[in-house]
């Protein structure tokens, strides 16, 4: 079983909808940087829901040792960088991003990158669940912005359409 290496929003939707123990069930762990947490405190002191990443035991908290110059030049978040970082020096890692951008740069940087969606068809394939359809609408509903092409997509994938 692989490791994961998460950035924000996979473990926010996530939680957002009730699944986030998925997460030790499709990884041997799941490495988080400090950034990450950092992210996740400050929606809680802003009166958010969210996960306290301290309280998963399958949730390691790892810090990259350098991040790409030219990264850091880009729109990314902190994050995504470290997230990102943490990659290039975990390469047998997956890597949970949602955002576009980083997702194209970590795929041009051969990293193996994951989205929440893929998150849920690879549930169905574990059989964590039947169908992807009410999960991929309990994201929408959960402010995660899914376009129809890629509903249609993710639906596809799981065969379901």
């Amino acid at each position: 079983m692989s490791e994961a290496i998460s950035n924000t929003s996979p473990l926010l939707y996530l939680y957002r909808i009730g699944r986030i123990e998925w997460l030790p069930d499709l990884f041997a762990a799941v490495l988080v940087p400090r950034a990450v947490i950092i992210e996740l405190e400050r929606g809680r002191d802003r009166g958010y829901d969210v996960p306290a990443v301290s309280g998963y035991r399958w949730a390691r908290h790892t810090e990259p040792q350098v991040t790409p110059s030219e990264w850091l030049a880009l729109d990314l978040g902190p994050g995504e960088l470290a997230t990102m970082s943490l990659g290039l020096e975990h390469p047998d890692c997956i890597i949970l991003l949602d955002d576009a951008l980083a997702r194209r740069l970590a795929r041009a940087a051969g990293l193996n990158v994951w989205g929440t969606l893929r998150i849920v068809v690879e549930a169905k394939r574990q059989g964590l669940i039947g169908t992807v359809e009410p999960v991929v609408s309990e994201l929408a509903g959960s402010g995660m912005w899914i376009s129809n092409e890629v509903r249609e997509r993710v639906l596809t994938l799981a065969g379901e359409v």
